[in-house]
């Protein structure tokens, strides 16, 4: 009887990484008011995984009343389990995260030229938005060389600004 409850806990973990990795494959949670509940995959998953594995460890250490003991034990321990990955599951999808930067963010940020730009023509720019090292095509009313700190006066497309010199 002990393999067949690891054979469930293996499963129940690999329902649950599965979930994780590809998101909900079954979706037992459409149009139900529970959704994100009890009645989620990473639930159920986690419930199945560790009523395997906590039937598998009560059967295995002999206690007395065979199978439906070790099966109580496992449901013992699925319960938390079910709750935790329940919760767990509802932080992720509910995390804040930042707002996605737009063309209006890039003015006015400061940055440094990497390219040459040139009379009439393109360079290159490197700003920081949103925390991140962005390399954008820039264009000036005049010659800018490599390494000069600039400022971004017009965003005219989300790869594409218009930049000035400032001092140092």
């Amino acid at each position: 009887m002990d393999v067949l409850f690891l054979i469930i806990g293996g499963l129940g973990v690999l329902v649950l990484a599965l979930s994780l990795l590809i998101g909900d494959l079954l979706h037992f949670d459409i149009d139900h008011p529970d959704a994100g509940g009890v009645f989620s995959l990473p639930a159920i998953a986690g419930f199945v995984g560790a009523f395997g594995f906590g039937a598998a460890i009560v059967s295995a250490l002999g206690v007395p009343g065979g199978t439906a003991v070790a099966a109580a034990g496992g449901v013992v321990a699925a319960v938390p389990t079910a709750w935790l990955a329940t919760r767990l599951a509802r932080m992720a999808m509910n995390m804040r995260t930042d707002g996605t930067p737009t063309q209006r963010d890039m003015i006015g940020t400061t940055g440094v030229v990497v390219t040459p730009i040139t009379v009439n023509g393109f360079g290159e720019v490197r700003i920081s938005l949103g925390g991140q090292p962005v390399k954008l095509s820039a264009r000036a009313d005049h010659p800018i060389p490599l390494g000069t700190r600039i400022l971004v006066v017009e965003a005219t497309s989300s790869t594409s600004v218009i930049v000035e010199e400032t001092p140092l």
